[in-house]
């Protein structure tokens, strides 16, 4: 199955679901003694392993973080090749102060704004489908 490679028909359908909780980015050297079904997301960079988790599981795991967001599913099954909608989304959050941190998976992409910023943020994607 292929995700949407048409921008026009992205931003149109990609409807923002704002997922419940707060979230939080730590670094740690391993996941060996983690449990998997409590991280959302993971990365391996040169420098240590990125976990994306609910802020309530690295508090109970005294992980370190900075920085606590609210996330974003956009629905629409973008394609991996797709050019132009991070862009286009990224750009319209900035104009209205608001940073956001971007994960693309394999069926959808994922915005992680401030949680501050979580009512605004929505308002500003939903206008993409209107």
């Amino acid at each position: 199955m292929t995700g949407e490679k048409d921008l026009e028909k992205l931003l149109k359908t990609m409807h923002p679901k704002h997922n419940e909780g707060e979230y939080v980015f730590c670094a740690v050297k391993n996941i060996a003694n983690f449990d998997l079904n409590k991280i959302v997301m993971l990365f391996r960079e040169d420098e240590e392993i990125t976990l994306i988790l609910k802020k309530e599981d690295a508090d109970e795991l005294n992980l370190e973080y900075s920085y606590v967001a609210s996330w974003i599913t956009l629905t629409v099954h973008s394609s991996l090749e797709a050019v132009g909608l991070t862009a286009a989304f990224s750009k319209a959050l900035s104009e209205n102060n608001i940073s956001c941190n971007v994960v693309a998976a394999y069926y959808h992409d994922h915005i992680f704004v401030d949680i501050k910023d979580i009512e605004p943020a929505m308002k500003v994607l939903s206008k993409f489908s209107e």
